[in-house]
């Protein structure tokens, strides 16, 4: 642990020595990058909750109806990807933090991999039900 905390120190510019920072690059796009869809989930979320509450108990002809507009299908498949993206950048945060080693690979790899397919499941779901399948 004291190698590493000695290693770390040596590729620390002097800059970033002084204020205990590390590299500039290590995180900053996935910060920018989770952030941004955040602020994408916002609006989405609340499009989203209210146009629940409006179909709720409405039958299947009617949701099926309402979701082949290809506004509302582009809308809920953004709010799919938006969702799914801010997933996986959130949980590989989690596990870059906390792993190491093999474990902390073959954990992203699975993550991604599930994050993947389930958002390719339920944009196919919003395909189908847009279409009328």
């Amino acid at each position: 642990m004291a190698q590493k905390a000695a290693a770390s120190a040596i590729m620390r510019s002097p800059l970033g020595r002084v204020r205990g920072l590390g590299s500039a690059r290590s995180g900053t796009g996935l910060w920018w990058a989770q952030r941004l869809t955040a602020f994408a989930l916002i609006p989405l979320s609340l499009w989203f909750i209210c146009a629940v509450i409006r179909l709720a108990g409405l039958p299947r002809a009617a949701v099926q109806d309402w979701a082949s507009s290809p506004l509302v299908a582009t809308l809920l498949i953004a709010l799919i990807a938006a969702t799914f993206h801010h997933l996986q950048l959130g949980l590989q945060v989690v596990i870059e933090d906390y792993m190491d080693g093999r474990a902390k690979l073959a954990s992203l790899l699975v993550m991604k991999a599930a994050a993947l397919l389930l958002a390719l499941a339920a944009i196919i779901s919003v395909l189908k039900l847009a279409i009328g399948m």
